[in-house]
C-alpha cells in the first residue's frame, strides 16, 4: 500500500467564526489521517512498540469548507526516511474536485519502551513509501 484515503466530514464543532474549517481543525484532522494510516498498514507488533510525533508541519490552506462537507484526505510517503523522521505528505480534496489544505509533516519514530527517538527501521518504511 502506499497511499492512504480516508473522508471526513466536517461537523458543526469544526467551523470557525468565519463559518469554515478551523485551521486548527485542519491540523486535527492531519494527525487523525495519519494515525489511521499507521493503524491500517504497520505490523502489529510495531505498532504495540512504537509511536510517531510531529516535528514540523507546513500547510498549505487553498480552499474553505464548511459544516457538513465531506473532504476526501489523502497521504502518502513519497521518500525514505532520514534516521529517525520522515516527510508524509497530505491533501484534502473537497468535492467539487478543488484541494482545499495541502500539507507535508514531519514525523519522527519514538520507542515506547524507553520513550526515545530512534531510526526507522527499512522494513517499518517499506510499507509506506511510494514506488
Amino acid at each position: 500500500m502506499t497511499r492512504f484515503t480516508q473522508q471526513i466530514t466536517a461537523q458543526a464543532a469544526d467551523i470557525d467564526e468565519l463559518g469554515h474549517v478551523n485551521n486548527a481543525v485542519w491540523v486535527q484532522w492531519i494527525q487523525q489521517v495519519a494515525v489511521a494510516h499507521w493503524q491500517a498498514v504497520a505490523a502489529a507488533a510495531d505498532r504495540e512498540n512504537f509511536f510517531w510525533v510531529v516535528t514540523r508541519h507546513e500547510i498549505d490552506y487553498r480552499g474553505n469548507v464548511a459544516a457538513g462537507e465531506t473532504v476526501s484526505a489523502e497521504t502518502w510517503v513519497p521518500n525514505p526516511p532520514r534516521g529517525a523522521r520522515f516527510d508524509r505528505h497530505m491533501t484534502f480534496t473537497g468535492a467539487d474536485g478543488k484541494v482545499k489544505v495541502e500539507a507535508v509533516s514531519t514525523w519522527a519514530l519514538i520507542d515506547k519502551a524507553s520513550g526515545r527517538i530512534m531510526r526507522v527501521p527499512a522494513a517499518m518504511a517499506a510499507p509506506f513509501l511510494t514506488p
